[in-house]
């Protein structure tokens, strides 16, 4: 009876020896994986997240968005965000598409930080004066300078600027008109004092001027009275600079303007200065411009167009280096 027992028993014994011998080795496989695999979800959560609040235009806020993930890399996701999501934010930042956006984000969180793109220097510089380092942006306008010396360069003899404005925009000109004299340059203020005198004033300013540079200022500039201003214009042998690219293509002849790669660039650099430093740098222009052309336009006027990187190249050595001259 006892040799029978003893039988019986050390078969079970040696199975359950088995047994928790195969759960040891789960068991230590399972903490070799969870070793292995937190590494990898340490690095997702360092993963810092930036919101995007879009303009409404699908295509261009695709467009960026795409440019803005590519340069941020992979330290940092790319989330859109609405309005009233804008509300729960804290600490993390927006990046803004248009003034729209910007005004969308602003209104439903007063303190998030904002990043703006497409927005002009007049419109954001009193945001981010009142709130240095939480509001910044890259501007989304050209430098009046840039504009009259892109009008130099394709028109080298040209030295007399006429300018539109209105009672409330004629201050928009003031800095410009200060600086042209070191590029041999002038201009002459014409104020427009109402709708009806748009035409009447414009005339006035073409036969006064080689060139009519235009601002963003769309009491003057915008799409009611465009088409007027620019067939005005061409009646009379003048050419219209500026304000931007949309306008080129509406029959300015030519302007300068900030391509996207180099914006989302420095936006890129801008949101890692911020998760690193808890403020942003304050906004700026881009460093690097391009110039847009109507060639059709050039033709109809009779007007021989240098090559577009010439006229980059003229307007930075000016810039860089003002009174210096054409021919060197």
């Amino acid at each position: 009876m006892t040799l029978r027992s003893r039988v019986t028993v050390e078969p079970r014994s040696a199975v359950r020896s088995c047994y928790l011998a195969a759960r040891l080795l789960l068991f230590v496989l399972s903490m070799l994986l969870l070793a292995w695999q937190t590494p990898v979800l340490a690095r997702d959560t360092e993963r810092s997240v930036v919101y995007l609040a879009g303009s409404g235009n699908a295509a261009l806020d695709q467009y960026v968005a795409k440019l803005l993930e590519q340069h941020l890399g992979p330290t940092q996701t790319l989330r859109p965000i609405s309005g009233d999501q804008a509300s729960l934010l804290e600490n993390e930042p927006v990046v803004t598409i248009g003034p729209s956006a910007f005004s969308r984000v602003r209104q439903a969180n007063r303190s998030a930080p904002i990043l703006a793109l497409l927005v002009e220097k007049d419109f954001l510089d009193g945001f981010s004066s009142r709130s240095s380092g939480q509001i910044s942006g890259i501007y989304y306008d050209v430098p009046l300078l840039r504009q009259a010396l892109t009008g130099k360069a394709i028109l080298p003899h040209a030295t007399q600027i006429a300018l539109l404005a209105t009672v409330e925009t004629a201050d928009l000109y003031e800095p410009l008109i200060d600086q042209l004299s070191r590029y041999d340059l002038s201009a002459r203020l014409f104020v427009v004092e109402g709708d009806d005198q748009l035409i009447p004033t414009l005339i006035r300013a073409l036969s006064y001027g080689d060139f009519l540079l235009a601002a963003p200022d769309s009491k003057i500039y915008n799409p009611r009275t465009i088409k007027h201003i620019l067939l005005t214009a061409y009646r009379r042998n003048k050419i219209v600079i500026g304000p931007s690219q949309a306008y080129v293509k509406a029959g300015s002849l030519a302007s300068s303007y900030a391509p996207f790669p180099v914006m989302a660039d420095i936006a890129a650099d801008y949101l890692k200065t911020y998760q690193t430093t808890g403020r942003f740098p304050a906004p700026a222009y881009p460093p690097t411009f391009r110039v847009e052309i109507n060639e059709q336009v050039a033709r109809s006027l009779n007007i021989p167009l240098p090559d577009r990187d010439d006229i980059t190249e003229y307007v930075d050595t000016q810039i860089n280096n003002p009174g210096r001259a054409d021919d060197e």
